[in-house]
């Protein structure tokens, strides 16, 4: 693969793309690579603050009198799960380590919670951001001592002589070994070791000592008096772990369809030596044969977020109504915060159905033109056998501003004989066949230079191949 489409594809999969102005000045691969690296970690994104949260938690709540008010302003706390919605897209779309909010993202997958406290889902966001790329189990301790993943899984229910298993399971079917490296024992042992891990009033992590099992336990084929800190350490030691890790983070950052088994194993044996280091798996990721076959190029599906984020990339976006983003994150399916279950989002093809197509093939004319996206539901119906009844929805953007400036001045100086061909290949991470170049090129507003690239921009983003990265 040209160094030119390798660094496309690699801000396409590290990050969300690459602006005008940055693909003007192509940069070597292992230049690139290296500048996706941060070297300090980030500042957190904080939206509430402690006495913020205090205000609001169950404790505050509960002291009011007036039910009606107590409601009132839960209700209202919760809605701000909105507003860090909006503040990490924001850091994802501005970050000048894109690299760093795009493993965060992964985790948010990979760790999913869906707890409704804003407070919480903050606390957990800046251990994906902070840690996400350093040691895997320094990142997992934090994830699992967190007071979303406590309460998501029920681990503050957890008690001596009355074991809830629901965080032990998923923390090796899930995290870090996968199905069919531990027993239903193992997730029974564990689960007495994470026994009186919980959090106070404040969200921090507290040992409840007098609610701990600190009797022996057998786990992994290794006996003694665990606690929950043991049992991570030995999920950690498992070459199993680094595999599991290593074949997700490969099937997000590579390919979903196809995995090269071989690489994945180099790789895997390499994360294990380095300790369990993310950054360092990253970089071996990235330099692999794997990462710059040509197969790879066009053989993920843009995640709804990929795809918003992306557009704002190529031509910034600015919305008169923000609460936009997030229904357009429910209408294609990924909305932050709010995973479908502890799985997280399944992803590849199942970011695709008629419905969610649709919305995406008219969202460049609604984002860059008419402010309406017109699509189409699925009401009710079985896909096996029964009728599919379909309901037209239309869903009003409001205002929203794109700053075209930077595009226009770039392909204003490219050659214009050229230009389709030139815009093409920014676009799209693989060729695409020339007969969509020439109806792309055929349907443009040729009423002016500046329509006709706007246009034929709009053009290339309507077809399903844009749909791919």
């Amino acid at each position: 693969m040209e160094n030119l489409q390798l660094n496309l594809l690699l801000y396409s999969r590290a990050g969300f793309g690459l602006s005008p102005t940055d693909y003007s000045e192509p940069k070597e691969f292992g230049q690139a690579l290296a500048s996706l690296f941060p070297k300090a970690a980030p500042a957190d994104l904080e939206l509430i603050d402690r006495q913020d949260w205090m205000d609001n938690s169950p404790k505050a709540l509960k002291a009011m009198g007036d039910d009606e008010t107590r409601k009132q302003k839960k209700k209202e706390f919760d809605k701000r799960t909105g507003d860090l919605n909006l503040l990490w897209v924001e850091a994802m779309t501005r970050s000048s380590f894109p690299l760093l909010e795009k493993t965060a993202l992964f985790w948010h997958g990979h760790f999913a919670t869906h707890i409704n406290n804003p407070y919480f889902d903050q606390l957990m966001l800046n251990i994906f951001r902070k840690k996400g790329m350093g040691n895997f189990k320094d990142l997992l301790l934090a994830v699992s001592k967190s007071p979303a993943m406590l309460q998501y899984l029920n681990n503050k229910q957890n008690k001596k002589m009355h074991p809830n298993e629901n965080f032990a399971r998923e923390v090796m079917e899930l995290f870090t070994l996968g199905r069919g490296n531990y027993t239903e024992v193992d997730v029974k042992e564990a689960a007495r070791a994470f026994t009186g891990w919980s959090f106070d009033d404040e969200g921090n992590f507290v040992f409840k000592y007098k609610q701990h099992d600190d009797g022996s336990k057998t786990f992994l084929g290794r006996t003694g008096n665990f606690n929950g800190d043991d049992i991570i350490n030995i999920l950690c030691e498992k070459k199993e772990t680094a595999d599991w890790i290593t074949r997700k983070i490969y099937r997000y950052f590579v390919s979903d369809v196809e995995t090269d088994n071989g690489v994945v194993r180099h790789l895997a044996g390499r994360f294990y030596d380095s300790g369990l280091d993310i950054s360092a798996l990253l970089k071996d990721l990235f330099s692999s044969r794997a990462f710059s076959s040509d197969k790879i190029a066009g053989s993920k599906v843009k995640s709804p977020i990929d795809l918003l984020i992306g557009y704002g990339k190529v031509v910034p976006l600015s919305f008169g109504n923000p609460q936009a983003i997030i229904r357009l994150q429910k209408i294609l399916g990924q909305y932050l915060f709010n995973p479908p279950n502890v799985a997280g989002w399944a992803g590849g093809k199942n970011w695709i159905n008629s419905a969610s197509l649709v919305a995406r093939m008219r969202l460049p004319q609604a984002l860059y033109g008419s402010g309406t996206l017109d699509f189409e539901l699925k009401e009710s119906g079985d896909d096996a056998g029964g009728k599919i009844h379909m309901i037209d929805k239309t869903f009003k953007l409001g205002k929203v501003e794109a700053d075209w400036s930077a595009y226009l001045a770039y392909w204003m100086s490219q050659p214009r004989e050229r230009l389709p061909e030139l815009m093409a290949q920014y676009l799209f991470t693989f060729p695409i066949a020339p007969s969509r170049i020439a109806d792309a090129q055929q349907f443009a507003d040729k009423s002016s230079p500046e329509a006709w690239i706007k246009s034929l921009t709009l053009r290339f983003m309507e077809l399903p191949e844009y749909q791919l990265c």
